[in-house]
């Protein structure tokens, strides 16, 4: 529940995705398999979404247009990398991940 209430808050209060909390905390906290913890920490962020966004939409902050347009081509990506993540190694996701990590946080640092 834990990882959940603090992947929740700043799901809301900054706007990241969950999985960046949630995936890291299941494997390092919970003994998670790592593509274990990243197809829970999808389905998990189902709910943090829907209630993030509904929450900004609410107050007037969500670009619907812009919504649909970057949120219909990341369904098919999704899709599309659902099924590359079953033929993987975990290792290979796992430094994936990482990368995407250390990537997201040197670009947002500069």
């Amino acid at each position: 529940m834990g990882i959940g209430l603090a992947a929740g808050f700043l799901s809301g209060v900054l706007g990241i995705g969950g999985g960046i909390v949630i995936v890291p905390l299941l494997v390092a906290l919970v003994a998670y398999a790592p593509k274990r913890a990243m197809a829970t920490s999808l389905a998990a962020i189902l709910f943090t979404a829907v209630a993030a966004a509904a929450s900004h939409a609410q107050a007037g902050n969500v670009d619907w247009t812009d919504a649909a347009l970057i949120g219909l081509p990341a369904t098919a990506g999704a899709v599309i990398g659902a099924w590359l993540h079953q033929r993987i190694a975990p290792r290979g996701a796992v430094l994936a991940f990482s990368l995407l990590l250390v990537v997201s946080a040197a670009k947002l640092a500069l």
